[in-house]
């Protein structure tokens, strides 16, 4: 066997951490900023503002790789909040009540505090310049 999918697994961890955290990072740019689309946004200081402004910096700090442990921790953490605050409410099948997002962000980045970031990233580049 030329290639071992072992061998790509740590790298995959790392595409699924940036594609995820840019995924959420945009939704912080849009209640934030107002990009790509301005919608009014939320007003400053309400729930969805301090949500906005987590998904903004953590979301960020997840994409480069940057204390990735803590930062997947919160945001599971506000996503598991996201979903029992704004969605469970709605009706008990995420299908009904639009989480199906805060679910998948819920757990991906649950699993992210457990694995860490992969190989690509800036703390992946601490530990090596340490040894």
């Amino acid at each position: 066997m030329l290639f071992s999918t072992k061998q790509f697994a740590p790298y995959l961890l790392s595409v699924m951490r940036m594609v995820s955290a840019l995924v959420l990072f945009s939704y912080g740019t849009q209640k934030i900023i107002g990009f790509p689309a301005d919608d009014g946004g939320p007003p400053p200081g309400s729930l969805p503002w301090i949500a906005g402004l987590l998904e903004l910096v953590l979301g960020f700090s997840l994409l480069v790789g940057f204390k990735i442990r803590l930062s997947a921790f919160i945001l599971s953490g506000l996503m598991a909040f996201a979903y029992f605050l704004r969605h469970a409410p709605q009706g008990f099948y995420p299908a009904q009540n639009g989480g199906t997002a805060a679910i998948l962000f819920c757990f991906v980045f649950l699993y992210l505090a457990s694995a860490g970031g992969g190989p690509l990233s800036l703390d992946a580049v601490r530990i090596k310049s340490r040894v």
